[in-house]
């Protein structure tokens, strides 16, 4: 313990001097300076609306529009104006008198009534801190996003009248959700984490896997509005366990969809420990406990699945898994799993296509930030944030660290860009947890989302730098590889402060634009709906939604290239990404005034391509494998 103490007295002294010189610690971005953490362990059928696109069938067009204003401001002669060292550019100017990205908090007029809660009773198990992620998905094919949120239980030594249990809410349309929780079938009780949906039996409905601290649970979706438990005919409990961030993938080809379980440490409640800080209690942090083992479980394709964990290579590399996202960032035709860890090296599993992973995040650049620190990494996300073709990722991270934009550099490694593109703009004081990298003015770049909200429900007794409540942060990508802060000044959505936790993005209203809707914890959600068109913006946007037919039923792994004139994107599916969550299985492309698409590429698992040219804007479409094709090629 006296190495504790003398550890303490260092970081009393480090954060007086953080405090005096907080406008130096900002000026100093570039540099990318950290303080050590002050706190233990943690340095410190279509669907309505929907096209389905056959080869050689004419479809109605769309309306013609120009630039926007904000659009036109980011554009030179050449293309989209870059900054000179130091500068502001005239994007960022234009930008700081009006934003494109306006997101209206509308929680109040949805019906939805969950309120969050970590069990706490006053003892500070490390496992309150975590929970929880959320997940959007259209469990009941109308075309309409509903939403998942898991919850927590009453832990040692709380009582509650009523116990707490998950909730699932059906989207009627119109920003109305109704709980359909008990009709559905899935009033999980467990201490939820995660929650992650796939058609793991390829019947046509996404299958839903909760991650709770203790076993897991599979729903399988019976197709009528319903679930059934399968976890035990699955066999995918995974033991008694805390659990984190999960995915599901087709690992190696066979065209089903496999499963990844993150794992976070060896808590008990007979080896729980907390702490005290200037006389307040603290939450341990995850080295105060030994790291847990990760499990990925191989679908047999008979809706069982077998533990695989050893023979893959998995169990060999224990860890405190946080979130997750699998992504083909090597363009190579397998899927690999970028696999965040708490306070311990990140995990890279690179894929040999045959069942087996390799761990490879300290060639990859992957298992720390871009000066060699080890960070208190929360949450991951996916995306070509720069439309050069490769997929970048996105992860957020502990109070004074700065998140982390990994870009792709195209010969198997990524680069820690953060600093030069602003990516951990209005975050650094604060702890960071859902993420996304999410199109939110379709102008054809990725924006972040970040949610934010501290680990320790007392902080702002003893450490006047931060809070447990913060407002979420926006930064607007300008088309040049940089992003700016718009956070206030992109609607009364980024007003609000709460505790967040997980964060999920979809078109809940189907017009067009990206909404949100974040976990808080202890308290109800938050639902920001995009007023992009209601702001008179006439910037176009496709849908694009895969039908497998060889391989998985929802093309989970497939990456799409959207070619629009002289923008190009690359965007692939998803199950399971952010701070352990689940959004995305129909992608957004957002167009910016180009009210048509010139070429669309869809690259299976497997080889397979299809593609189609000459598509409207403004639509979703549906792409079945096979719908067009030529020859298997690369990216």
């Amino acid at each position: 313990m006296s190495g504790v103490g003398l550890r303490w007295k260092g970081l009393a002294i480090v954060g007086a001097v953080a405090l005096l010189g907080a406008t130096v610690a900002w000026l100093r971005w570039h540099g990318r300076e950290t303080v050590p953490q002050p706190r233990h362990g943690r340095e410190t059928v279509p669907q309505p609306g929907e096209t389905v696109l056959q080869p050689g069938v004419p479809q109605p067009g769309a309306p013609q529009s120009g630039p926007t204003a904000s659009q036109a401001a980011t554009m030179g002669p050449m293309g989209p104006l870059a900054p000179e060292p130091g500068a502001i550019s005239p994007a960022a100017r234009a930008v700081s008198s009006r934003c494109s990205i306006q997101l209206h908090d509308v929680t109040g007029q949805t019906g939805i009534a969950f309120g969050h809660t970590d069990g706490s009773s006053g003892k500070h198990y490390i496992v309150e801190t975590i929970t929880s992620g959320l997940a959007l998905f259209d469990y009941d094919g109308d075309g309409l996003a509903d939403i998942y949120f898991p919850n927590g239980a009453p832990l040692l030594g709380t009582k509650v009248d009523k116990p707490p249990r998950h909730a699932l809410y059906k989207n009627l349309g119109g920003w109305r959700f109704i709980d359909a929780t008990l009709e559905a079938g899935v009033a999980c009780t467990g201490y939820g984490l995660a929650a992650v949906a796939g058609d793991y039996d390829n019947d046509g409905w996404p299958d839903l896997y909760v991650s709770n601290y203790g076993p897991k649970v599979l729903y399988r979706n019976n197709g009528n509005g319903t679930f059934t438990d399968a976890t035990k005919e699955a066999g995918v409990a995974d033991g008694d366990k805390v659990g984190a961030g999960t995915c599901f993938l087709d690992m190696d080809g066979d065209g089903d969809l496999d499963l990844y379980v993150a794992n976070y440490v060896k808590f008990t409640y007979q080896n729980h420990v907390f702490f005290h800080r200037q006389g307040f209690p603290e939450y341990a942090g995850p080295r105060s406990y030994q790291p847990q083992p990760h499990t990925l479980f191989r679908n047999n394709g008979n809706g069982t699945f077998t533990d695989v964990s050893v023979e893959s290579g998995i169990a060999a590399h224990p860890g405190p898994g946080m979130g997750m996202v699998c992504a083909d960032y090597d363009n190579d035709g397998r899927t690999d799993l970028f696999v965040l860890n708490d306070v311990e090296a990140n995990f890279f599993w690179k894929n040999d296509g045959a069942g087996k992973f390799e761990e490879s995040a300290l060639t990859v650049g992957a298992a720390y930030n871009g000066q060699g620190d080890t960070l208190g990494n929360m949450g991951v996300d996916c995306g070509d944030y720069n439309n050069d073709g490769r997929l970048d990722f996105f992860s957020t991270c502990y109070q004074r660290q700065f998140a982390v934009l990994w870009k792709n550099l195209g010969n198997g490694t990524l680069e820690d860009v953060s600093a030069t593109a602003g990516a951990g703009a209005g975050s650094y004081n604060c702890v960071k947890w859902g993420c996304g990298m999410v199109d939110f003015d379709n102008d054809g770049h990725r924006d972040l989302f970040v949610a934010m909200g501290h680990t320790q429900d007392l902080i702002d007794h003893y450490d006047h730098t931060t809070s447990r409540d913060a407002a979420n942060v926006v930064l607007k990508n300008m088309g040049d590889g940089t992003f700016v802060d718009v956070s206030d000044r992109c609607g009364d959505g980024l007003l609000v402060k709460l505790c967040s936790r997980g964060a999920a993005f979809d078109d809940l209203d189907i017009d067009g634009d990206i909404d949100a809707v974040v976990l808080n914890m202890r308290e109800r959600p938050t639902v920001l709906r995009n007023m992009l068109y209601e702001m008179g913006s006439r910037s176009h946007w496709l849908r694009v939604r895969l039908e497998g037919v060889k391989t998985n039923r929802d093309g989970v792994g497939a990456h799409v290239r959207v070619v629009a004139g002289n923008l190009v994107q690359l965007d692939e599916v998803h199950s399971g990404r952010g701070y352990q969550s689940h959004w995305g299985l129909r992608l957004h492309f957002g167009l910016g005034d180009h009210p048509s698409v010139d070429r669309i590429e869809v690259h299976w698992i497997g080889g397979g391509v299809d593609v189609l040219e000459n598509v409207p804007a403004d639509r979703l479409l549906t792409i079945r494998e096979g719908s067009s094709s030529r020859s298997p090629g690369g990216m």
